[in-house]
């Protein structure tokens, strides 16, 4: 990790490095998944079985695309029984928060006969997308689907990519089934996007599109929005510590390395006030790095976005964070909540030193999809509120209207629209 003590001559250096990460500076890309999302839209299943066979190297038609409920029971047989219980205690504390965030239409009244309101539907379907093939993230099943069925979306559309063997990892298709999905289907990568966005003669075509993946994913997302809503355009995993004098050295350390294993792009970084922390947190990530299972990935990452800052006071520290606005942020200070009030800009804000980021990944309740590459300064988690829509609710009483229609006949002509004030002018033309 490089250490350096903060300023303004360093600081944009340090953002402009971060956002070298994001998929839109992956245009390189763009092309080959275009056409990816182009053929498939065109083809259907044939193209979709194709890149399934050449990029996954499974063999599947339009009898074996879909997992099948005795796939499904098999799964069940293959996982562990203690695994499955805590997939179902997270579940539960992932529900529970997310139906706090439940919407409601709602109507107000006046006296002469006004009549507004919003009303509230869930989605028709949604699409969710797992990564997948060697590794299994039931963790990403339970944080995408749950919210979908808390909102009443009635079809959920999982899509993941299968193994050589044609297979979805059983503990995925278990987190789906038991969070609610309505139908899995074994494929990934861009074609499975264009897939939901376009439907085929195997997959139906979606409203959204929810889920993180790689940068074909990533990419492909953004190739389809405006023929289906999106979530957002997700980047490689982050985590920011503020950290202060009273902080223990070896659990931050620990934190940042929990995200930097993501992968070679993901972002650790360190701002404090203490050297001497700083120092003993340089340590003991060399120690816990040189002792992990993902060392090489952990070593890349930290090399090229690893970073110990060292503030000259708390306000440096947090306008920093700030400007960052990084996906998950541990504030590990003496005094956590004060803190709190006052960062804008961040995708899950984790408080005190037994709040580490891994609990919000796996068990706390709230979402674990998060905006990255600076996008929290304008984006949030996914939530209830991503498969809902809302349509406003208008009733003008004739009285109301009289009382209202010089002023809108004012405002139409105005603006040169003739037969917007006409339209009102006609009810009171006698």
């Amino acid at each position: 990790m490089k250490t350096l003590r903060l300023a303004h001559t360093n600081t944009g250096d340090i953002l402009n490095d971060l956002l070298k990460r994001s998929p839109n500076n992956y245009t390189e890309y763009e092309g080959t998944v275009s056409g990816i999302v182009e053929d498939v839209r065109k083809r259907g299943d044939a193209a979709l079985f194709e890149y399934t066979e050449k990029f996954d190297g499974a063999k599947l038609d339009k009898d074996t695309v879909q997992v099948s409920e005795g796939e499904i029971r098999q799964a069940y047989d293959q996982v562990d029984k203690e695994l499955l219980g805590v997939i179902r205690r997270s579940m539960a504390n992932i529900r529970a928060y997310h139906e706090k965030q439940k919407r409601y239409g709602w109507f107000d009244t006046t006296a002469d006969g006004t009549i507004l309101g919003q009303k509230v539907t869930p989605l028709a379907s949604a699409g969710i997308y797992v990564p997948g093939g060697k590794a299994a993230y039931p963790s990403s099943v339970l944080m995408n689907t749950v919210p979908a069925q808390v909102a009443g979306v009635e079809e959920i559309i999982m899509v993941t990519p299968p193994g050589k063997d044609g297979q979805v990892n059983p503990t995925t298709l278990v987190a789906a089934c038991e969070a609610g999905a309505t139908k899995i289907f074994k494929v990934g990568g861009a074609q499975a996007i264009a897939a939901l966005a376009y439907g085929t003669e195997s997959i139906p075509k979606v409203d959204k599109i929810v889920g993180p993946g790689n940068i074909y994913v990533a990419l492909a997302k953004k190739a389809v929005y405006g023929h289906v809503s999106i979530d957002s355009i997700a980047g490689p995993s982050e985590i920011l510590v503020i950290a202060d004098e009273t902080a223990n050295p070896e659990y931050v350390a620990a934190d940042l390395l929990s995200q930097a294993e993501h992968d070679e792009l993901a972002s650790a970084i360190l701002v404090t006030t203490s050297e001497t922390l700083a120092q003993e947190v340089s340590r003991w990530v060399d120690t816990f790095t040189a002792q992990l299972s993902r060392k090489a990935i952990l070593e890349k990452s930290l090399n090229n976005y690893g970073y110990i800052l060292i503030a000259d006071n708390m306000d440096s520290a947090i306008a920093i964070a700030n400007d960052i606005a990084s996906e998950h942020l541990e504030i590990v200070t003496a005094n956590p909540f004060e803190i709190m009030t006052k960062i804008k800009n961040a995708g899950a804000i984790f408080l005190g030193e037994n709040s580490s980021e891994p609990l919000g990944d796996y068990f706390a309740g709230p979402n674990h999809i998060l905006p990255t590459n600076g996008t929290a300064k304008f984006f949030s988690p996914l939530s209830v509120d991503d498969f809902v829509k809302k349509s406003s609710i208008i009733y003008y009483s004739r009285e109301a209207l009289k009382a209202a229609k010089d002023d809108i006949i004012r405002f139409a002509e105005a603006e040169s629209l003739t037969a917007h004030a006409n339209s009102i002018k006609v009810r009171f033309k006698d």
